[in-house]
């Protein structure tokens, strides 16, 4: 990796692009009243182009968030309610046989709702595993492959899954080789009372607003281009590597809270979302590099659902956010001190 900041991106440029993520961001924050870090959360998963499992009680907006990044960002999406019953091919689709024109009969594809641009799994851990597992394709290749023909998804194409935290009866925990498809998890919280206030004055039925696209597909497109060229300096993705290797009970620098509670750490992947997140949310802040600060910021969202805790975790009400949080203490940005003209400035 190059370490040289020649590759920076022009202000201008910048500053025009990060226009166009705050007009999508304001749109969201039109959707759902008081849940600024939410939208910015989800907005950043949308420009690193990953996708989100939202884990919150019923009624708190997850389903109208999602319509509406689809509304302003211009894109198809589809929503798939899951329940036990339902099969892998009422995602992916099938093979259905049809007349054909000649009066024959023969084989047609009829696709699935997974060939779309954004994707609503609405309770996604009702289904059954087997069900679930239709979407790792999907979720990692954008494709699909029926009776062994692959055929590609739209671009681009994202999941958000929702979860009910409470209702564990008749469901089934996410694996933890889907979970690692996941750029990030988020929380979705309730609301205070001012909050309520608004929505009850603002929103007397409940009805979200009428959202007309923020960006075009090329102007998307080009923010996409953007984030990549977002310049990653040589010691933050250093940080990131350390951090990620810290969350493993193994690591050299692994905090206590780890070797205690954890008993495997986050996937290469995880080190990999985080990278391409902290890029999305250096652009949204108007900045042409990622630094330590964007690290702190996602690092719960792109770790804490990659780690795997021990049973011990829970009898100390240990949660995986603390012990990210830990491994954000124990780990140090620099992994080199300071020269000591400068440590002593």
């Amino acid at each position: 990796m190059n370490d040289s900041t020649s590759d920076l991106l022009p202000p201008d440029q910048i500053e025009r692009q990060a226009r166009r993520a705050a007009e999508l961001l304001s749109g969201l924050d039109r959707v759902l009243f008081g849940q600024e870090q939410l939208t910015r959360a989800v907005l950043v998963a949308v420009l690193a182009r990953g996708h989100v499992l939202l884990e919150g009680l019923p009624g708190l907006g997850k389903t109208e968030l999602v319509k509406g990044l689809a509304a302003l960002s211009g894109l198809e999406w589809r929503r798939v309610q899951f329940t036990p019953d339902l099969l892998p091919g009422d995602i992916t689709g099938g093979m259905v046989l049809e007349e054909t024109p000649g009066g024959g009969r023969g084989f047609t594809f009829h696709p699935g709702p997974v060939f779309t641009q954004v994707l609503l799994a609405d309770e996604i851990n009702r289904a059954s595993p087997k069900t679930q597992s239709a979407l790792l394709e999907a979720m990692q290749e954008r494709r699909v492959t029926v009776l062994g023909e692959t055929r590609d998804l739209p671009a681009p194409f994202f999941v958000l899954a929702t979860q009910n935290p409470i209702e564990l009866e008749g469901t089934y925990p996410l694996p933890e080789a889907q979970l690692d498809r996941f750029l990030m998890k988020l929380d979705v919280r309730g609301v205070g009372s001012n909050t309520l206030e608004r929505i009850l004055i603002e929103r007397p039925a409940g009805a979200p607003p009428d959202l007309a696209p923020a960006v075009s597909r090329s102007e998307l497109d080009e923010l996409f281009a953007v984030v990549d060229r977002i310049y990653l300096p040589r010691a933050v993705a250093r940080w990131i590597a350390r951090l990620v290797a810290a969350t493993h009970p193994a690591g050299a620098e692994a905090p206590q809270a780890v070797r205690e509670y954890v008993k495997y750490g986050s996937s290469p992947r995880g080190a990999i979302s985080l990278a391409r997140a902290v890029r999305a949310h250096a652009l949204i802040a108007g900045r042409p590099n990622a630094g330590f600060d964007d690290v702190r910021v996602l690092a719960r969202a792109c770790l804490g659902h990659r780690l795997v805790l021990d049973y011990r975790a829970a009898l100390d009400s240990v949660t995986r956010a603390d012990v990210v949080d830990a491994v954000l203490a124990a780990v140090s940005e620099l992994d080199e001190p300071l020269p000591e003209e400068l440590a002593q400035r």
